[in-house]
């Protein structure tokens, strides 16, 4: 023990011994110390849960991240889906600092056929900025965000990571640079088949009593289908939008057409990437 006499008392102490020591409050009190973890407070977005009332508009929103290889950051993936239709669109960015991700929020915004009034996301800092604050001020576009221990605030969305993105994508390494030809295959096909092609599963709300709600799902509908469902849809469209145009470009294709079509897109996609389709 280095001839020090304290080491040879010590080295008789049982290890349970001195657990024992370690939990008692005198202890605590003299060699622990601890510093709460210190918030950021920002008034950037209300933190709540949206209440759409069946309007079309509300959506929430979820970033994605195709992993890393060799400390290279992978792609980030945006993506949005709407409450009430599930209307869903994505894109792809290389980073998620404001300078590359204001840009496509703007240009996802306006993929909707419907106009925008709510985005809720997680406390992530790429949504809980003044960039992204200032860009929905400018459109009137309320802004809310997840409550803590809320964990199926942004449900939705994230189910849509695994069941869309992750499904079509993968979970490997996506260089960053292949961003652009990303949200090409996405705008051109991904998000048309999505919405006009691929029946979805609709919630129903069944209020069990003191205050609990069962969900059980008993119906399939494209999203398209679902906001022809909503009473007066023509009045939530964008400006030059016709729910005409919008049926006519449902039945151009079959449901069988276009996943062929958008598979056959995703197989050039990969190919330029570099890497084979599941």
């Amino acid at each position: 023990m280095h001839g020090i006499a304290a080491y040879q008392r010590l080295a008789r102490i049982s290890s349970a011994q001195i657990y024992r020591l370690r939990a008692t409050a005198a202890y605590r009190k003299r060699n622990a110390t601890y510093e709460p973890t210190r918030p950021t407070v920002t008034a950037i977005g209300e933190r709540r849960r949206p209440e759409p009332n069946g309007r079309p508009g509300y959506l929430r929103i979820d970033t994605v991240h195709q992993g890393d290889f060799e400390g290279a950051k992978g792609v980030y993936h945006i993506n949005a889906v709407d409450e009430v239709t599930q209307w869903q669109v994505m894109a792809a960015t290389p980073k998620i600092s404001e300078l590359w991700l204001i840009p496509v929020l703007e240009a996802m915004i306006g993929q909707f056929p419907f106009l925008i009034r709510g985005f809720h996301s997680d406390n992530g800092s790429e949504y809980i900025n003044y960039d992204v604050s200032r860009l929905l001020g400018k459109l009137l576009i309320e802004q809310t965000k997840s409550r803590s221990h809320h964990s199926n605030d942004n449900g939705l969305v994230e189910a849509k990571n695994g069941a869309v993105i992750g499904k079509h994508l993968g979970y490997g390494y996506i260089d960053a640079q292949h961003a652009e030809a990303i949200t090409g295959f996405y705008r051109e096909r991904l998000n048309p088949y999505v919405n006009f092609h691929r029946p979805c599963a609709v919630p129903e709300q069944i209020h069990l009593g003191n205050g609990k709600i069962k969900r059980v799902y008993r119906r399939w509908a494209t999203p398209h289908q679902l906001l022809q469902a909503v009473p007066d849809c023509e009045a939530y469209l964008r400006s030059g939008v016709r729910a005409a145009e919008l049926q006519a470009r449902a039945a151009a294709q079959s449901d069988t057409e276009a996943a062929l079509a958008m598979q056959e897109a995703k197989r050039e996609l990969f190919r330029h990437i570099g890497r084979k389709t599941a």
